[in-house]
């Protein structure tokens, strides 16, 4: 998702797809987030509400999830609020007017009040300091109906969850059809039509793969039986494959979400060399602070903007070479990966075992 931001979206005369269309197809990682967060959810909290959901483990659970998101999210907030006015006194000391912060739009009051209460992705065009925090929003919204929701997928057979995943399915089929399979919706209502029915088929696949024995295994996080099919890496390899080449050969935008699914069902099931390679140190460090990375990159970006636009009256980055443009792709990554480093270290952790325990008074 950063390198689509950064290597798409910020420095256009990169052109990527002149011999790809894997990175211009970067923002469906977000419904790869979003199926995986699901997943996850159902994996985390079926036992406290597989049979009810009361005051007490609702309460436990929300507070959880806030302590997870919110302390860097008011962070990194923060730093975008600190910098504009930053510049605003900066602008002004240099001899114009004294702007301040706008009532309405973008980087906004009104908007900074959407942000305290994770209502940003609701409009984002116009309610966001930091663009990436559109989609915490979302998910922090499936997290609200979350409990409720998990109660009855445990209690349904087969032929209702069935149904279930069904109606699900033509949801996005629908979107895909609405918006003529363009999935990169990050604006207005049609958010809600893509982020919240790839939650909920997570929170499906997660039932699926506890009830039938050809998925489980036999250590590890999700425990279970090993079969030898799913636990290989042939089935992994060929998923993956195909999700590259269908991601290569820019492929509809439904087909990647459907193999998405089957991807995140090998790789859980996965025993062997791609398994063991997904649990190295370096990649489990990656997965710890990407987090942070996803909301910081924001603010890397932005600063980056305001550095070429006053500082280096660079208005127009299609200007910069191909050349120009790598080498400040790699520095912006490379200061976007130290600060999150930095972030989850000392704000992320110690503010989310902080809060979890505030809370929990």
């Amino acid at each position: 998702m950063v390198l689509y931001h950064y290597g798409v979206l910020y420095f256009p005369s990169m052109q990527p797809d002149r011999h790809t269309a894997l990175l211009n197809k970067g923002y469906l990682a977000v419904d790869l987030f979003f199926l995986l967060s699901g997943f996850v959810m159902a994996h985390v909290y079926c036992a406290m509400f597989e049979r009810r959901v009361d005051t007490r483990s609702y309460w436990t659970f929300l507070s959880a999830r806030i302590a997870r998101l919110y302390p860097l999210h008011l962070a990194v907030l923060g730093l975008f609020v600190a910098l504009a006015l930053v510049v605003s006194i900066t602008e002004y000391a240099a001899g114009g007017p004294l702007a301040g912060i706008p009532v309405t739009g973008v980087r906004s009051m009104l908007a900074l009040l959407a942000n305290l209460f994770m209502l940003q992705g609701l409009h984002a065009s116009t309610l966001s300091w930091n663009y990436a925090a559109w989609s915490i929003s979302l998910e922090f919204m499936a997290y609200l109906a979350f409990p409720f929701v998990l109660v009855h997928v445990w209690r349904a057979g087969p032929r209702a969850q069935g149904l279930l995943a069904l109606m699900l399915c033509a949801v996005l089929a629908g979107l895909a059809w609405w918006t003529g399979d363009d999935f990169n919706q990050w604006d207005g209502p049609t958010t809600l039509l893509r982020c919240l029915p790839e939650f909920l088929l997570g929170t499906l696949l997660y039932r699926v793969y506890v009830s039938q024995p050809s998925f489980r295994l036999g250590t590890g996080p999700f425990s279970g039986q090993s079969s030898s099919l799913w636990s290989g890496d042939a089935v992994t390899a060929g998923v993956l494959a195909l999700v590259l080449l269908t991601l290569h050969l820019k492929g509809p935008d439904l087909l990647v979400i459907v193999l998405f699914a089957a991807l995140l069902m090998a790789v859980v099931s996965n025993r062997s060399r791609i398994g063991a390679w997904l649990n190295s140190s370096p990649l489990i460090w990656l997965g710890e602070v990407s987090y942070a990375l996803y909301l910081i990159h924001g603010l890397v970006e932005h600063t980056t903007s305001e550095i070429l636009t006053k500082a280096l009256h660079i208005q127009d980055r299609h200007t910069l070479s191909t050349g120009s443009s790598f080498g400040m792709m790699v520095l912006m990554l490379s200061v976007s990966l130290l600060l999150a480093a930095a972030c989850y270290r000392w704000i992320e952790k110690p503010a989310q075992r902080y809060l979890r325990g505030a809370l929990s008074r």
